[in-house]
């Protein structure tokens, strides 16, 4: 009897095996997996928390998510690179500017996106210089701040309307203060582009003095003269295949408080993953202070 039920079972998994069905039950191959990536933190508390930041983002997409796997890398990038095995996402926030933490890194970032693999970069992370910009950021999530053209000023925006996209869905009208980017350098015919928050920033945002972040004769023409509204969140749609969006803002730690300002982002993170975002978007519990201030510890 054991004799028959050995070579009844081999004929199964024969059968099963052959018929491509095998396949498709293997354990966790559906899982899905973004890596966040955190530089050390910079301005003091409450500001630039990118480690915090990054962990509070891992935590509530795991909570709406549970099957996802979520990995955080704090302080820099990880040691181990297999720690983007299997990644479907990585999420990237840091200090930019001259000493980027991804200059390094970055043609293995962009052998990492050639395999189907989508990148957020939050706030100070899209600043890069314009050489390493042109060729790496553009093409990997459409846009980037450029010195003496784009600008940084801490403001007030308010989103009053949203695109029919899922990175939006569930997005009501809001206004926050933060260091808000704009005047960011997109490529001329904005292919690929999806503009998530969008607005006209306030004239008062131009009153600093001229400087390679805070003012130039470009942004004058586009906001003072010209009134163009400004994209200071987007999706790109990669021409490989693969996703990519960008953030503008997050310098100030205590706006991950807002519901609207972290679904923004929240729905972003699964939307490049190609995890599908609810209509409603996707909805968490708001952290309270002793929440933001116990995920900026060390892990």
């Amino acid at each position: 009897m054991d004799r028959f039920r050995n070579t009844s079972v081999l004929i199964i998994l024969f059968v099963i095996a052959s018929t491509g069905v095998f396949s498709q039950v293997k354990v966790g191959a559906d899982q899905k997996k973004i890596v966040f990536v955190a530089g050390t933190d910079s301005h003091g508390k409450g500001e630039h928390e990118h480690n915090g930041g990054s962990k509070l983002l891992a935590k509530k997409i795991k909570e709406h998510f549970p099957d996802v796997q979520t990995v955080v890398c704090e302080n820099g990038w990880p040691a181990d690179s297999s720690v983007f095995d299997q990644a479907n996402a990585v999420v990237i926030f840091c200090d930019g500017g001259g000493d980027h933490m991804l200059m390094p890194y970055l043609d293995k970032i962009d052998r990492l996106l050639n395999k189907d693999v989508g990148i957020a970069m939050l706030h100070f992370t899209l600043e890069i210089p314009k050489e390493s910009g042109n060729r790496y950021f553009l093409k990997w999530i459409g846009g980037f701040f450029e010195t003496d053209w784009s600008v940084n000023p801490v403001w007030t925006a308010r989103f009053d309307h949203f695109p029919d996209h899922p990175v939006a869905n569930g997005v009501k009208p809001f206004s926050i203060k933060d260091e808000w980017y704009y005047h960011m350098r997109f490529a001329n015919d904005m292919k690929g582009i999806t503009p998530i928050l969008k607005t006209l920033p306030p004239d008062s945002t131009l009153n600093r003095e001229e400087g390679t972040h805070s003012n130039n004769k470009y942004v004058r023409q586009a906001v003072l003269a010209d009134k163009q509204p400004q994209t200071l969140a987007w999706t790109f749609d990669r021409a490989d295949g693969g996703r990519g969006f960008g953030f503008t803002g997050g310098h100030i730690h205590a706006n991950w408080q807002d519901d609207n300002f972290r679904k923004v982002v929240l729905n972003a993170l699964a939307w490049i993953a190609k995890i599908k975002v609810p209509k409603e978007g996707i909805n968490t519990q708001a952290p309270d202070q002793a929440e933001l201030e116990q995920l900026t510890k060390q892990m």
